[in-house]
């Protein structure tokens, strides 16, 4: 299966004729061409970097066979589109484009006290590759490729590498960088790797790797 990251969250997997879209947000500017390309979508929650509603909305219009999975308040923002949006909690397991995909996680990282809780979820697909979408919340299961947010006003280092410490990947890829310069994903990369033994490779947009 090959893994393309694409600017800050936006993840792409395709493992032949299959692609599965994660999480095509207003940050990422190619983000109607990736969902253009594909007939499977999923989001881990409904903030704008994460979810470009307009983007998905329009695609949902324009290609019968695209399949959005989310969590309930995205459905809501989106609507069923004949049931081709769906709302998936902690728990469920799908069969997103062809590729099995596991539901952990519930809830955002929290980013100050006094905002309100928000819900996010993780998705593990085909058993391998871990999107934790705004948390550091460990799943319950093992993982190969986790995928570990780096900038954001909730994310912090030493959770990060008490993520990895936890979950104990083969290896980590760093994602939701957009904060960072090039200078901030290097530093983060030898702080986690010199705490967790484990390398976090950094890829620049648009880049590969085989998962």
């Amino acid at each position: 299966m090959q893994l393309t990251k694409h600017t800050h969250a936006t993840v792409v997997l395709r493992d032949g004729d299959r692609s599965l879209v994660i999480d095509p947000g207003a940050y990422t500017p190619n983000s109607a061409d990736l969902v253009a390309g594909t007939a499977a979508v999923l989001v881990t929650h409904d903030h704008p970097d994460h979810f470009d509603a307009d983007v998905l909305t329009a695609a949902l219009d324009a290609q019968p066979e695209l399949h959005v999975w989310a969590p309930a308040d995205v459905v809501t923002a989106l609507g069923e589109h004949d049931g081709r949006v769906t709302a998936v909690a902690p728990g469920d397991t799908i069969d997103a484009g062809g590729f099995a995909v596991q539901v952990h996680g519930g809830d955002h990282a929290v980013i100050h006290a006094d905002l309100p809780a928000m819900s996010n979820v993780g998705y593990l697909v085909d058993g391998r590759v871990f999107h934790p979408g705004d948390s550091y919340s460990v799943p319950d299961t093992a993982v190969e490729t986790l995928l570990v947010p780096t900038s954001g006003p909730w994310a912090k280092l030493s959770e990060l590498v008490d993520f990895i410490r936890a979950v104990k990947p083969t290896r980590a890829v760093q994602i939701h960088d957009l904060m960072l310069s090039e200078a901030g994903r290097g530093m983060f990369a030898q702080y986690s790797g010199q705490l967790t033994g484990i390398e976090l490779v950094t890829l620049s947009d648009g880049d590969s790797l085989e998962v």
